[in-house]
């Protein structure tokens, strides 16, 4: 699995973490329980807690931070498994849309990245690994005709 990064947000209440505290529960541990328990014990809804353990596993990836776990979420991806055998610059096209604009390029790094973790979670790569890559697509293929301003 993937090596655990030592400042992982979750962007927690003060509540949620007290309730989390009083029953022993460490946030690097957060993903080892189901769903419906950590909504139990921080009093919040399943959404609330899928969306806390998602961020915890997005995370752990090496040069992922909180943003990027949430933009993978607002695209509707919860865990890396659903993110096997996606392809990045089609995440970063359907992210644009989303949005509504443009983002800069090395968004697409990311998105190479967490495919590339989600097909092999061993991995030491970093999203910087994948800008090469991504010019060379990019350069050869383009990007949509309808892609936002």
């Amino acid at each position: 699995m993937i090596a655990i990064k030592k400042n992982i947000d979750l962007g927690l209440t003060i509540s949620e973490k007290q309730l989390l505290k009083a029953k022993g529960i460490l946030q690097k541990n957060i993903t080892t329980y189901a769903i419906d328990e950590i909504a139990s014990v921080i009093n919040a809804t399943p959404q609330r807690a899928k969306t806390l353990i998602a961020l915890y596993e997005f995370q752990s990836i090496p040069s992922i931070g909180i943003k990027f776990a949430e933009d993978l979420i607002l695209l509707g991806y919860y865990n890396l498994l659903s993110l096997q055998h996606k392809s990045g610059p089609e995440l970063l096209n359907t992210y644009e849309k989303t949005i509504g604009y443009r983002i800069d390029p090395c968004v697409e790094d990311q998105f190479r990245l967490v495919v590339h973790y989600a097909n092999y979670p061993d991995s030491t790569k970093k999203w910087w690994d994948f800008t090469t890559e991504r010019k060379a697509f990019r350069n050869k293929h383009g990007y949509p005709a309808d892609r936002p301003l």
